[in-house]
């Protein structure tokens, strides 16, 4: 019997279902702070088939761990950039330690980046608009500078994240992360090339207008993430992720999209290994 959706242990590991690149996970915010916490969670993440992970900073902070976890552990590799909700920490200091980050070979995103509208006026201290455009700019010139790809959050700004990137000319590979928008939304993106990347909301029953636009990304555009520790996938909403609970995403995802669960894994990965340039473990 599934546990209930508001359950705080954490999920079991669920059997694999191929190998895994979790294209995008927060290490530190799952609790690793060293070399020997990153080797647990990679431990857990590989007993369920996801070899590899993403972990993806959100300030400056966490950029240089996810620089130094991605050196500890070959398993890993790093995004870096500061989070749109935190752009009012970017200053000149700030943006020559992300760029020296963003050049390490250990790096294969700047991200995530990009709008977020949600929190505005809601959280204390959200950056706001103004300063959120001016440091997604600067990290869209950043990514073509150190031709890496750019990882985007977006959330209730789809037409100014699109806007934005044709004003200012989209880096070659550009990942809509925690992709969560509709139809719409999903055709203009693969239209233009874009990699969407899907999380556990896509197995949330109320996300009606996600679970329509998965169908519609081919396979050579779509990745799978955790986001974690957060959106852990049903039936374990409220309980804590981690990168080992991606088979559960991928399960619900394939059966939206009318595959096994293993051919997605395996495209999925495919797509990961080249849109990130990720060597062999």
């Amino acid at each position: 019997m599934a546990k209930s959706s508001k359950s705080k242990e954490p999920p079991p590991v669920p059997e694999g279902v191929g190998p895994l690149v979790d294209a995008h996970t927060h290490l530190d915010a799952c609790g690793a702070h060293d070399a020997e916490s990153v080797r647990r969670v990679l431990d857990r993440a590989a007993s369920a088939g996801v070899g590899r992970v993403v972990t993806v900073a959100d300030g400056l902070a966490s950029a240089e761990f996810a620089v130094s976890a991605a050196n500890w552990d070959p398993r890993v590799w790093a995004a870096v950039a500061v989070h749109p909700s935190r752009a009012n920490v970017l200053d000149e200091a700030a943006k020559e330690k992300l760029e020296a980050l963003a050049r390490d070979p250990r790096t294969v995103a700047v991200g995530e980046t990009g709008l977020e509208w949600f929190w505005i006026g809601r959280l204390e201290g959200c950056a706001s608009k103004e300063e959120q455009f001016e440091s997604f700019r600067w990290h869209i010139d950043l990514a073509k500078r150190v031709g890496k790809p750019l990882m985007i959050h977006n959330r209730e700004a789809d037409e100014d994240v699109l806007k934005t990137l044709d004003d200012e000319g989209a880096p070659e590979t550009v990942i809509m992360h925690c992709f969560s928008s509709d139809a719409a939304m999903a055709r203009e993106c693969v239209d233009r090339g874009y990699v969407l990347s899907f999380s556990g909301t896509v197995s949330f029953a109320n996300a009606a207008a996600l679970r329509e636009a998965a169908p519609l990304v081919p396979d050579g555009q779509l990745v799978v993430e955790t986001d974690a520790p957060f959106l852990t996938p049903h039936p374990y909403r409220g309980a804590p992720n981690e990168p080992y609970c991606l088979p559960y995403t991928v399960a619900s995802l394939a059966a939206l999209r009318g595959v096994e669960p293993a051919e997605l894994a395996a495209s999925s990965t495919a797509t990961a290994e080249r849109v990130y340039r990720l060597g062999a473990v």
